[in-house]
């Protein structure tokens, strides 16, 4: 009979130069790379100590087990060679999909991937009360971004849903402006391979959301990958 634990599948953005798996159900999975906790409750690393992983949040496990998770994206460089050659292997020019984006500026997207759905509290998401007390269903959708180095990834304070980045490859910046120009800078967050920031938004009503004015600015070539969660 054939087991349900431990199920897996590419990501639409897999390809012989990054490795994007989507696990569900997992019981005691082995993996090596990036591991991003893609639900609403802590999961836990195998060890004499074993550690958590908030959820939302990542780590970077090497030939370790996750004890038990309801769903994990596992991501890591495998081939460095020509990286940055996205746009040969179906990467879109952000101003393909959005409508006045800069043409000077290369910024690429992958495919987008929805792996499920999920309930969650808003509120416990901002960290704005300790929580989970509503729930409610998102779609959690994933994808990941490329850019060289030194790229402004354009200030914006729009989305209509929640959204967190992991580093994957190279270092960037999550930056917060108090206006739409990049002097008015107030908060620097640095993404190193493996690290996934805190929201930048708050609930401002029933599925809306106030973002800071923030963009992604890199400093190494860089890709990384986006979690968001769309309102059923």
């Amino acid at each position: 009979m054939p087991s349900n634990r431990n199920v897996s599948r590419d990501l639409a953005f897999a390809d012989n130069h990054l490795y994007a798996k989507l696990f569900t159900d997992v019981e005691l999975l082995e993996v090596d790379g990036i591991v991003v906790n893609l639900s609403p409750r802590a999961i836990h690393v195998e060890g004499d100590v074993r550690t958590a992983i908030q959820p939302w949040r990542s780590t970077i496990i090497h030939g370790n087990r996750v004890v038990e998770a309801e769903r994990i994206a596992v991501l890591r460089i495998t081939d460095l060679e020509n990286l940055g050659g996205v746009m040969f292997r179906g990467w879109d020019w952000f101003g393909d999909v959005f409508d006045g984006f800069p043409r000077q500026t290369p910024l690429y997207l992958a495919p987008v991937d929805n792996v499920g759905r999920t309930e969650e509290d808003p509120l416990a998401f901002t960290m704005e009360r300790e929580s989970r007390e509503q729930l409610q269903p998102f779609d959690i959708v994933v994808k990941c971004w490329w850019s060289p180095n030194e790229t402004d990834c354009l200030i914006h304070n729009e989305h209509s849903f929640l959204e967190l980045h992991t580093q994957v490859h190279g270092t960037g910046r999550l930056q917060k402006f108090r206006e739409p120009d990049a002097s008015t800078l107030y908060e620097d967050v640095i993404m190193a391979p493996g690290f996934t920031h805190e929201p930048f938004c708050t609930v401002a009503g029933e599925n809306e959301f106030t973002y800071a004015w923030h963009r992604y600015y890199t400093v190494t070539e860089s890709i990384w990958f986006v979690t968001e969660l769309h309102p059923v």
